[in-house]
């Protein structure tokens, strides 16, 4: 099948509720592209003009981690979309054939696919259906996150987007204020990257029903379960910010660029900071100056750093601990000064007898020279 005369239609690749995507090849240029056939039931010119707007703004985004949009068009009354062709499966497929993600694979899609929709949030482009369809993972682990051109055109609910199929799919990542009909933002997107790397992790998404009315209220009042308390095995901080892009007010949700920083920096594990080796069990006086010991010998500390520390960095203890010593002297040499006053006076004084006996006068004397 011949696609506006150009793109030849190979394979299918999946279809949804919206309509097919088929590997096909551009007979014009010679390369493979990916086709997405949409089911417009009638193009009329202004649905027409809406769709040729998003697809342009959408052709605009380069971004490593978002599939670029080549071509647009209506085809047979049918939308078509020309996208790059990702050799891999969406995050939907991997669900289905692998359940449950590991916590070091999600952290990993979670960066990328913040990182692509910080690059869309600058441009103002919103994509207002992330979901696990529209994202792609090619056979290298790349995330590209694809449908930014129809985004906004299958949000208007002149397209027919109230078909059963539809709003089961997307209510599943609605965020709450698009459930109460307000319009979609980027916390909105936000809000929607967190159900799905809620469902990577936990194999079920965060809010289901047995209606889509019912998965819309849950989203705007019910709390949802910590993945921890489901047995999955994810980090602590992982799981805290996690809860926090599903946030029910949009300004309490990390942006995206936020997002794709905090994971691409590992602060998901959750690394305890490394505590200062334990002091030996010495006396506390000993402990409180340990840390203001001199340098190893031979080492030269700079003559600007020779100077007395700051006062913060002198506690109160330190002073008691360094005159000790010096009290504890001073009443020794005091004690030591007394004894040896007593002990010289009772060297020097006289003896009892020598008081008895006068000393001789010149009485004595002549008597003796008789």
């Amino acid at each position: 099948m011949l696609v506006a005369d150009r793109y030849r239609l190979d394979t299918p690749i999946g279809r949804g509720g919206m309509g097919e995507v088929w590997r096909a090849t551009d007979e014009v240029l010679g390369r493979p592209v990916a086709v997405k056939l949409l089911l417009g039931n009638g193009a009329d010119a202004s649905a027409a003009a809406r769709f040729r707007l998003e697809a342009q703004t959408a052709a605009r985004l380069s971004h490593p981690h978002l599939v670029a949009v080549f071509d647009f068009g209506a085809w047979e009354d049918r939308f078509y979309l020309v996208m790059e062709l990702v050799e891999g499966t969406s995050l939907a497929q991997t669900l289905v054939s692998e359940g449950a993600l590991r916590a070091e694979r999600v952290a990993s899609i979670a960066a990328q696919a913040a990182a692509g929709l910080a690059a869309a949030h600058r441009q103002g482009v919103v994509h207002r259906d992330i979901k696990p369809g529209n994202l792609m993972t090619s056979h290298d682990g790349t995330v590209k996150i694809a449908d930014f051109g129809i985004a906004q055109f299958v949000d208007d609910p002149a397209t027919a987007l109230t078909t059963a199929g539809q709003i089961v799919g997307t209510s599943l990542y609605l965020a709450p204020e698009r459930a109460l009909g307000r319009p979609a933002g980027p916390a909105s997107d936000m809000y929607s990257l967190g159900c799905v790397l809620y469902q990577l992790l936990a194999g079920r998404p965060p809010f289901q029903a047995d209606t889509a009315t019912g998965t819309l209220y849950q989203h705007v009042d019910a709390v949802p379960v910590p993945p921890r308390n489901l047995g999955v095995d994810v980090p602590g901080p992982f799981e805290t910010y996690l809860l926090g892009l599903l946030a029910k007010q949009p300004e309490d949700r990390p942006t995206a660029e936020q997002v794709a920083d905090w994971f691409r920096q590992d602060s998901w594990r959750g690394h305890p900071e490394p505590f200062p080796p334990p002091l030996p069990a010495t006396d506390p006086a000993a402990r409180a100056t340990a840390t203001y010991s001199l340098p190893p010998t031979g080492t030269t500390r700079p003559a600007s750093r020779r100077r007395a520390a700051p006062p913060m960095q002198r506690p109160s203890t330190r002073k008691f601990v360094r005159r000790r010593p010096r009290v504890a002297s001073a009443i020794a040499g005091a004690i030591a000064f007394l004894v040896a006053v007593l002990i010289g006076m009772a060297w020097l004084s006289p003896e009892p007898s020598s008081a008895e006996t006068p000393e001789p006068g010149p009485e004595t004397t002549a008597e003796s020279a008789q």
